[in-house]
């Protein structure tokens, strides 16, 4: 064949192989795009047997024919009530817009009000969690610093301090900001989610020692065991201890990110304390009786336009649970089972709240005030 008869006849083979692996690289960018990553930034997927509930079937609502009236006292009684001001959106939906979570992590401070983003406290585990380039494997972590007291009075952010991991109702002690990489890889990453069946629940307190990895043989000799050097065991530095607490109420203080925010959440305290007693059921900061409620403020969780956010985690012994009878003296078994997360929250709601959020699962008024949570006896989530 001629010169000319070549260029008037182009390698057809050839341009279809090269447009064939330039649609197969397209391809394959187009698959990464979509496939989801392992970031705990990312919103976790639904384990096997975990679905989303539509709005309305999540959690049972509160029937007055059947349940009773969620108030029972006259208005007058009511002396806790919101500044005159106090305004917030009432008009845009709440349920399914909150983004999902795996864990959540309450880091003790001993503080009710914090940075505008608590990871920018220097020197605290806050930052600690989120600059460590230790990401958790099982989902997305909620970070929220806490009021709970620090140990021995420490105020210093880089001091050893306290956490309590949920939904696995866990205190794990002596935290430091270098020591969050082995937080994440030996508590966290093997701690229960929010999409954990029940069923399948495993201890989550770590061991007090954490063995190292043996090294690699490099030859057939040392594949005999009697060669290979006899490394101890590195031991923890953390302590782990159930959280005593039947139920957890969680309110949003954070007046950095919102006024509303530090003006509601010492009023909401005051209130379900007042409801919480004549129950035998109110724990304060420094109660470790076991059962009752402990009431925690934590930071900002977003939606502070729907204010008061009020988080509620139920363990598995507590759902179902029509009454309070023998409730103030039993221990706080099992997992958490629900997390209930509310808005819109008023003084005048939480004798309802009590009654039958904590103490039964439901909701009295979801569609004003539910914007989502789960539950890992049903298997479902809002997100």
């Amino acid at each position: 064949m001629s010169k000319v008869e070549a260029s008037l006849h182009p390698p057809v083979n050839r341009n279809r192989r090269k447009m064939s692996a330039t649609f197969s690289a397209a391809l394959r960018r187009g698959k990464a795009f979509l496939t989801p990553t392992n970031s705990s930034t990312s919103i976790p997927q639904l384990a096997k047997g975990f679905v989303k509930a539509p709005e309305g079937s999540l959690f049972s609502k509160v029937d007055p024919k059947i349940d009773g009236e969620d108030c029972e006292h006259d208005c007058e009684s009511c002396t806790i009530r919101y500044p005159t001001k106090f305004t917030i959106d009432e008009d845009e939906k709440l349920y399914g817009h909150v983004d999902g979570w795996a864990t959540h992590m309450l880091v003790a401070t001993g503080k009710t009000d914090w940075v505008r983003d608590v990871s920018d406290e220097k020197g605290s585990v806050m930052k600690a969690v989120r600059d460590c380039g230790v990401e958790p494997k099982n989902g997305k972590l909620m970070l929220s610093a806490s009021n709970m007291p620090t140990p021995q009075g420490h105020e210093a952010p880089s001091d050893p301090t306290t956490i309590l991991l949920l939904p696995s109702f866990t205190f794990i002690e002596n935290v430091t900001p270098t020591s969050v990489p082995m937080l994440i890889q030996h508590h966290i990453n093997t701690a229960p989610t929010s999409t954990t069946p029940l069923s399948s629940v495993k201890p989550t307190v770590a061991p007090a020692r954490i063995a190292e990895p043996l090294p690699t043989p490099t030859s057939v000799e040392d594949l005999d065991n009697s060669n290979l050097p006899q490394i101890p065991p590195v031991p923890s530095p953390f302590t782990t201890r159930p959280c005593p607490h039947q139920y957890l109420i969680l309110l949003c203080s954070q007046r950095t990110r919102d006024a509303r925010c530090g003006q509601s959440a010492p009023l909401l305290r005051r209130e379900f304390e007042r409801h919480l007693r004549p129950l035998g059921l109110y724990r304060d900061l420094h109660d470790e009786r076991p059962g009752g409620v402990g009431i925690y403020f934590i930071s900002h969780v977003g939606g502070h336009k729907f204010s008061a956010n009020v988080m509620v985690y139920r363990r598995t012994r507590s759902v179902g649970v029509d009454g309070v009878a023998g409730l103030a003296e039993s221990g706080g078994m099992g997992e958490g089972s629900q997390c209930i997360w509310l808005a819109r929250v008023r003084p005048e709601d939480c004798e309802g709240i009590v009654k039958f959020t904590v103490l039964k699962g439901k909701v009295v008024k979801p569609e004003r005030q539910l914007r989502g949570g789960f539950d890992r006896d049903k298997g479902l989530v809002s997100w």
